[in-house]
């Protein structure tokens, strides 16, 4: 069975850090894209980025390039996203997804979906 599970998210004051993390079990032998959306309180879920099995294709959100940051380190089956510069508009639900090709991570049809982790930017 396919589980995500995403950690790393909580409050932080406006101009810090955060780091998430999305850890995937059952992919053993399956090289899936992963990637991040988010949804704020009254907004659509909104993509932010993603990332190839390899690496070598990764896309951001305009409204997070320059300040956020996806890795990956299939050894240990995770996904990163490091978040710079936080501000208000960056608090939402996270959400981790994956499947099998870039695209279809980004245009958001990914086949596996975690429960989410809670970003909070205080002012």
């Amino acid at each position: 069975q396919v589980q995500l599970v995403e950690s790393g998210g909580g409050l932080v004051q406006a101009g810090g850090s955060l780091r998430l993390s999305c850890a995937a079990s059952g992919l053993a032998g399956s090289r899936y894209a992963m990637g991040w959306f988010r949804q704020a309180p009254g907004q659509e879920r909104a993509f932010v980025s993603v990332i190839s099995w390899s690496g070598s294709t990764i896309y951001y959100a305009d409204s997070v390039k320059g300040r956020f940051t996806i890795s990956r380190n299939n050894a240990k089956n995770t996904v990163y996203l490091q978040m710079n510069s936080l501000n208000a508009e960056d608090t939402a639900t996270y959400y981790c997804v994956g499947d099998i090709n870039s695209p279809t991570v980004r245009n958001g049809k990914g086949r596996y979906w975690g429960q989410g982790t809670q970003v909070t930017v205080s002012s």
